[in-house]
């Protein structure tokens, strides 16, 4: 299947609306360092890797029913291999990002082996206990910097337009790649193993393998963030980059913009970097921003269960960007085994 045919829209008038909108919101970040003010682009460049990272759970959970509390280990592990390389081997920063990327790839490979043969609560709890064994791994390494962490040098040269584009083209890669993944045979495949893995193995999807292509796509694009996350801040400690507290916020994102969407992380991304940065701002509540943002995220699902896109596509039928395009091109082929993923 070529490749624009999976990306095409159709020729509808809601299809021709959807992309203005979606052209226009391309646009407008891609020139935003041009009119944008220093604050703006800050928050923005936030804004396009926690969306990222919501995009990889919602990958995991929404589509794949993998639910994970792991995530923050490839954030972790990304974000040390970008600075270890980039400060002991003077690599230039791309590099060293996919390496990163690599890296958090061949772990999750590692790791999926056992990973893969668990179910529900076991999954989900397994993969908190390997994050957790990783960063006393990488706190036992003076290469590492021990506990204290490490500074990376070559995030301090970069200016904040430049840590924008890292994270936008990276949000935008992500996006492109999820679209791509749902409408192809493995997004089929997806879909039928979140309803239900063991019928759709019986008819030809195979289980294991789709499993591992998905963790092995969401530990490299979450392994790249976490590296471009910490050039932007500069400095990374271990304990930080590697706690749960990645996950809770990408759960949190994809809760309440609503799980098994494309659009819902990105909602729920923006949502959740504007709460924290005004909620930072708020002294006097301390450390209870995440007692409040779990209060929201409580209301949410009581109030929409899907979440805020998945409620405003049920009620409204209608979806910015849509992962369904597969059921027309696949529509001749669907009593064939799904088993060339």
């Amino acid at each position: 299947m070529k490749l624009f045919e999976l990306l095409r829209f159709e020729n509808t008038a809601n299809s021709r609306l959807r992309l203005i909108v979606i052209a226009a919101i391309v646009v407008i970040l891609l020139t935003l360092p041009m009119w944008g003010s220093k604050y703006t682009i800050m928050i923005v460049t936030l804004m396009g890797v926690y969306i990222t990272f919501g995009n990889m759970w919602n990958l995991l959970a929404g589509y794949s029913g993998l639910v994970s509390l792991g995530l923050q280990m490839y954030i972790g592990v990304g974000a040390f291999t970008v600075a270890a390389f980039s400060n002991y081997a003077g690599m230039p920063l791309i590099p060293a990002l996919l390496l990163g990327g690599v890296v958090s790839t061949v772990i999750a490979v590692g790791f999926s082996y056992l990973l893969l043969r668990m179910r529900g609560m076991y999954f989900a709890i397994a993969t908190w206990m390997f994050a957790q064994a990783m960063v006393l791994l990488i706190v036992n390494f003076e290469f590492f910097g021990k506990g204290q962490g490490l500074f990376i040098f070559a995030g301090r040269d970069l200016t904040d337009v430049q840590k924008y584009y890292f994270s936008i083209v990276l949000l935008l890669a992500v996006i492109v790649l999820v679209i791509l993944l749902l409408r192809s045979k493995l997004g089929l495949g997806l879909f039928a193993i979140r309803d239900n893995d063991t019928a759709s193995q019986t008819v030809g999807v195979p289980l294991f393998r789709s499993k591992l292509i998905v963790m092995m796509v969401s530990a490299f694009v979450t392994g790249v963030g976490g590296g471009i996350y910490y050039i932007i801040i500069v400095w990374i400690q271990p304990y930080a980059a590697f706690h749960i507290s990645w996950t809770v916020a990408a759960v949190f994102i994809v809760v309440i913009g609503g799980i098994g969407t494309i659009t819902g992380p990105i909602v729920g991304g923006v949502i959740y970097v504007i709460l924290s940065q005004y909620l930072a701002t708020l002294s006097q509540i301390g450390s209870l921003n995440m007692v409040i943002l779990g209060v929201i995220a409580v209301s949410v699902i009581i109030a929409a269960p899907k979440g805020i896109v998945g409620t405003v596509q049920e009620r409204l039928g209608f979806e910015v960007i849509s992962a369904r395009r597969w059921m027309k091109m696949y529509a001749n082929k669907l009593p064939d085994p799904v088993s060339d993923v």
